[in-house]
């Protein structure tokens, strides 16, 4: 592990890079506004408001860590839509307008690029604000041109990307991204395997940019691309922030678990009616985010080991696109389980939440971390920020984590780690008994 001095510190300007500047991103870069003028706090965010136990004692973790502080931000990223960041937080509709007048002018001067958009992977946006090119390849010049070109006018030093477009539809792993060789072919041939996203993480990789996948797309989820972070030396993360039904299935499936008791059904639906709700109408973009959402209880409840209890688990996740709701999602879920003697009980849970306000902190702290983590020397996938995702990547050979606290473990043992203390185990070990 890495020891204070091998951290460079966060000096000069960091840019956050943004493919995908709706709900999401235009509430996470108002509430960095608003935080930093004293006008908001940022709940939610660990790395603002968080603590972990060092040496005997609790102690805030921007006060122990040297991450970037907020004034030295700098926001930028693509969209398939011209508006400016103001006018995408007033459309999305998630803070008050009364809540964005104070920073109404920063929020009008930030403006997209023109996002890489091959519709096919999209089906349900219409883009209008798009990059023209002959191959696949012309795009990742663009998009490696628009990075140096951001950094070069607003002065960062360096920068971190996160992916907060929109989910496209599902792409299996496929030959084209085996290696680095047989991706860049790909890229010149068009090749069909290769979406969107994966261009802007490419572009990203090339230029230095750590990485972080907020959505169930293949990203960087593939050999290509991890063998190009390590050329780069470049820290991934991934994949689908962890916001609102999944966190709780995080939370209520180990419950059920440590108490031994069995889950006949779980049976999940959602409704929302923001672009995301959009998009995952389209079922080939939904069948990505359902893979996401359904494999946090198989991995956790562990149907093998337990076949009485979960053996004959029905899982359903469902989502329905309801525009009156807007960024207001509701996610209930109606679980049938089983206790002693195999007698039935039910529980029922309603979580009326907000996407962008539970995705927003999240993307503040893959954005502080990740800059961590490279400025650490940490390359490749980090699996330690599991945490903040739904389908969380791995190095291979290592098992995914969806138990929450133990990811929260995992989270706050790497940075004791990265600071020179001892963990309470070694990192990547942790699990309950």
């Amino acid at each position: 592990m890495k020891r204070p001095d091998a951290i460079r510190p966060p000096g000069g300007k960091l840019g956050i890079l943004l493919p995908g500047m709706g709900a999401v991103s235009s509430t996470f870069i108002a509430g960095v506004l608003l935080a930093r003028r004293g006008l908001g706090v940022p709940v939610g965010s660990l790395t603002q408001l968080g603590s972990l136990r060092v040496d005997g004692k609790q102690v805030r973790m921007n006060e122990f860590l040297p991450l970037a502080g907020l004034e030295q931000l700098v926001f930028g990223g693509w969209d398939i839509f011209p508006d400016s960041v103001y006018e995408a937080a007033v459309h999305a509709k998630v803070l008050e307008t009364e809540q964005l007048e104070p920073v109404r002018a920063e929020l009008e001067a930030i403006r997209p690029m023109k996002g890489v958009f091959y519709p096919q992977y999209v089906k349900r946006l219409h883009g209008t604000h798009v990059k023209q090119g002959v191959t696949k390849a012309d795009m990742v010049e663009q998009l490696r041109e628009d990075i140096r070109v951001f950094m070069r006018d607003n002065g960062c030093s360096r920068a971190v990307a996160i992916w907060c477009g929109s989910t496209e539809t599902y792409v299996a792993p496929d030959k084209v991204h085996a290696s680095r060789r047989s991706f860049e072919a790909g890229l010149l041939e068009n090749d069909p395997a290769i979406t969107n996203s994966q261009l802007y993480a490419w572009a990203c990789l090339q230029e230095g940019v750590a990485f972080a996948n907020g959505s169930p797309n293949l990203a960087v989820d593939f050999p290509a691309a991890a063998e190009l972070a390590r050329r780069h030396e470049v820290p991934l993360a991934g994949k689908d922030f962890k916001t609102g039904q999944t966190l709780m299935k995080t939370v209520i499936g180990p419950a059920l678990k440590a108490r031994m008791l069995g889950v006949n059904g779980w049976f999940s639906t959602n409704i929302l009616g923001n672009r995301d709700g959009e998009v995952l109408d389209d079922p080939e973009s939904f069948r990505s985010k359902e893979l996401t959402k359904r494999g946090v209880l198989d991995e956790i409840l562990d149907a093998e080991a337990h076949p009485e209890l979960y053996g004959n688990l029905f899982h359903k996740v469902r989502i329905e696109y309801y525009p009156p709701r807007g960024d207001a999602k509701e996610g209930w879920d109606n679980i049938d389980l089983f206790g002693w003697m195999g007698r039935p009980m039910q529980m029922k849970i309603d979580f009326l939440c907000r996407d962008s306000i539970l995705a927003a902190p999240i993307v503040l702290d893959l954005a502080l971390l990740l800059d961590l983590a490279q400025r650490g020397g940490c390359i490749g996938t980090q699996d330690w920020l599991s945490f903040y995702f739904k389908s969380p990547m791995t190095e291979p050979g290592r098992s995914r984590e969806h138990d929450l606290f133990v990811q929260s473990m995992k989270l706050k043992n790497m940075l004791r780690s990265l600071m020179g203390h001892e963990p309470g185990c070694p990192p990547g070990t942790e699990s309950y008994d």
